[in-house]
C-alpha cells in the first residue's frame, strides 16, 4: 500500500486581520490541495473575502503565514503572488472592454518584436500574442469566439467571463481563484462557465471557487471550505452532505463535523 501523502500546494495558518475594531480573519486557517476545485463559502461579513486577498496578494495579514509547497510566501502585493503562480480573476473580470480579446489577454503583460525592433523600438508582437490568444481560447473550447480581434465589449457576459478564464489559466503556473465567476450569468453561460472549471482542473490547475451559488459549488467542488465569524469552521466533502448541511454549517445552526487535524490529535 503506497505511503505517499498529497500535501497541500497552498496553505494559511493562523492568518488574522483586523479593520480598527473589525476582525476580519480570526486566526484562520485554509489548505488547497493539488488537482482539486475547493469551493469557499460563507456568509456574508464571515471573512472568506479577506481570506482570499490574502491569498491573492491584495492585503497583508496582521499574523500568521501563507505556505505554497510547504515554503513561507510573503506577499506585498498582487504582482508577488501573480509571480508565484497565482492567478485571480474577480468578479469584475478586470477586462479594459474598448481593447480586444488579444490585448486583454496579455494586458500589462505584452511581448516584443524579437531583435532591434523590439529591444530598440519597443515594439509589440501582437501577431504572436494573437497567435497564443487563440491557441489558448481553443484548448478551453472557447471557439464561439471567432475574432481574436474584436473588442471585449462586443462579446457575451458568459464569452468575457471566459476570456478572463483563459488569461488565469494561461499565466497561473500554479493556483487560480475565481471570485463568483457567475454571479451576474445566464443559465446556459453559467454553465460553460463550470464546465471551463472543469477543463482547467484536467490541465492540472488547482481552482479555489468563492460563490454565493451553492448548486455550481456543490456540482463542480472536490471539496468544500466553510468559513464562519473570521475562521475556517469545517471542511466538507459535497458526496457526504447536502446543500442544506452546508447552509446550517455556515449559519450555525448544525455543529461542523471535526477537521482532520482535530480527529488525528483525539
Amino acid at each position: 500500500m503506497s505511503t505517499d501523502v498529497v500535501k497541500p500546494i497552498l496553505q494559511a495558518r493562523d492568518l488574522v486581520k483586523r479593520y480598527g475594531r473589525v476582525t476580519a480573519l480570526d486566526h484562520a486557517d485554509f489548505d488547497l490541495m493539488p488537482n482539486e476545485i475547493l469551493g469557499v463559502i460563507g456568509d456574508n461579513g464571515a471573512g472568506k473575502s479577506s481570506l482570499i486577498k490574502v491569498l491573492a496578494g491584495a492585503v497583508i495579514p496582521d499574523s500568521g503565514e501563507v505556505l505554497m509547497d510547504g515554503k513561507p510566501v510573503h506577499f506585498r502585493s498582487p504582482l508577488d503572488a501573480r509571480e508565484a503562480g497565482i492567478e485571480t480573476v474577480y468578479q469584475d473580470l478586470a477586462l479594459a472592454p474598448a481593447l480586444s480579446i488579444a490585448d486583454n489577454m496579455f494586458l500589462g503583460r505584452e511581448t516584443r518584436k524579437g531583435g532591434a525592433m523590439g529591444k530598440w523600438f519597443r515594439l509589440l508582437d501582437r501577431s504572436g500574442m494573437q497567435k497564443r490568444a487563440r491557441e489558448q481560447l481553443s484548448a478551453l473550447g472557447l471557439l464561439t469566439i471567432q475574432n481574436i480581434k474584436q473588442p471585449v465589449e462586443t462579446l457575451s457576459g458568459g464569452q468575457r467571463q471566459g476570456v478572463a478564464v483563459a488569461r488565469a489559466a494561461a499565466f497561473g503556473s500554479k493556483v487560480i481563484i475565481l471570485d463568483e465567476p457567475t454571479a451576474a450569468l445566464g443559465v446556459k453561460e453559467s454553465r460553460r462557465v463550470l464546465e471551463l472549471m472543469l477543463d482547467v482542473k484536467k490541465r492540472g490547475l488547482p481552482i479555489i471557487l468563492i460563490s454565493h451559488n451553492m448548486p455550481h459549488v456543490f456540482e463542480v467542488a472536490d471539496r468544500i471550505h466553510i468559513h464562519r465569524l473570521g475562521r475556517r469552521i469545517a471542511v466538507i466533502d459535497p458526496k457526504d452532505y447536502s446543500m442544506a448541511d452546508a447552509v446550517a454549517i455556515m449559519t450555525g445552526a448544525m455543529p461542523p463535523p471535526p477537521m482532520a487535524d482535530e480527529m488525528a490529535a483525539a
